[in-house]
């Protein structure tokens, strides 16, 4: 099948040039289109060009200068929700949950097999949905809120915590946003994928989880007990401003868990 004008555009980041030969040929062959580049700035350089819409990742772990764990965690704090496949001749279940940490949406073992890498591609592309950017989802009732040591003006996108100026990323401002607007209720991970990610609630992805624990990092007096970020195991994600007046609502059988201490993909 030749690639055409509508076909899906394919990143492989892969320093092994014969590994990427290999792999874009195949790629072409099932009718992708395929831009292949050997390190992590150069990936991320034409991730940025709003001429290049890009599909799809394929990324390698052992790269020059830059390890495909920081591109994909550079990929993920710039709010680009891409499927990344990440490929490693790793195998430890610790590099796979760092893999799934930093935000990679699938795992292959090198050396892999091809019909395993096209499948895992068809299947990622499938469930992923290139959608307009919506804005950033400041909420309407008020430019400012304060909670714990935070003061914020949503309309300056301006933060600071116990009196010291923190910078966010766009994902970062999105999700704060979001939870500002639902204060006290318990949000489901689909709505949050759906509203926030702008993704199919029912993807397995991690992408929650991390941004949960860098907003307890940033806000937590002890990220490691949070009183403002909840997770409600199996259930979803809840903002609490004011801990003291809401301790009713934790205290009814909800068991709030860090994301850090669930290594195992959701």
């Amino acid at each position: 099948m030749s690639s055409h004008s509508g076909a899906k555009h394919i990143l492989v980041v892969e320093d092994e040039r014969h590994l990427s030969v290999g792999i874009k040929f195949n790629l072409e062959a099932e009718g992708y289109r395929v831009s292949v580049v050997e390190d992590g700035k150069a990936a991320l350089n034409l991730l940025e060009d709003p001429e290049q819409e890009i599909d799809l990742m394929i990324l390698d772990l052992m790269l020059p200068g830059m390890s495909g764990y920081a591109v994909c965690e550079a990929v993920r704090n710039a709010g680009n929700d891409i499927p990344i496949l990440m490929l490693s001749a790793r195998t430890l279940p610790e590099d796979r949950t760092r893999g799934f940490d930093v935000g990679t949406s699938q795992y292959l073992s090198k050396p892999f097999d091809l019909d395993e890498l096209l499948s895992r591609v068809k299947n990622l592309l499938k469930h992923f949905t290139r959608r307009p950017q919506k804005p950033t989802a400041i909420p309407i009732k008020f430019s400012t809120y304060e909670f714990g040591q935070a003061k914020i003006k949503f309309d300056e996108y301006e933060l600071t915590v116990a009196g010291k100026p923190v910078s966010l990323t766009k994902r970062e401002w999105e999700l704060l946003s979001y939870f500002v607007e639902n204060e006290g209720r318990l949000i489901p991970r689909t709505e949050l994928l759906e509203n926030v990610w702008q993704m199919r609630g029912y993807l397995q992805t991690r992408a929650p989880d991390q941004f949960m624990l860098r907003l307890r990092r940033i806000f937590e007096a002890d990220h490691a007990n949070p009183k403002h970020f909840l997770t409600i195991r199996d259930l979803g994600y809840r903002f609490v401003a004011n801990p003291e007046e809401a301790a009713d609502l934790t205290s009814q059988g909800s068991e709030d868990h860090p994301a850090s201490e669930d290594p195992a993909q959701d």
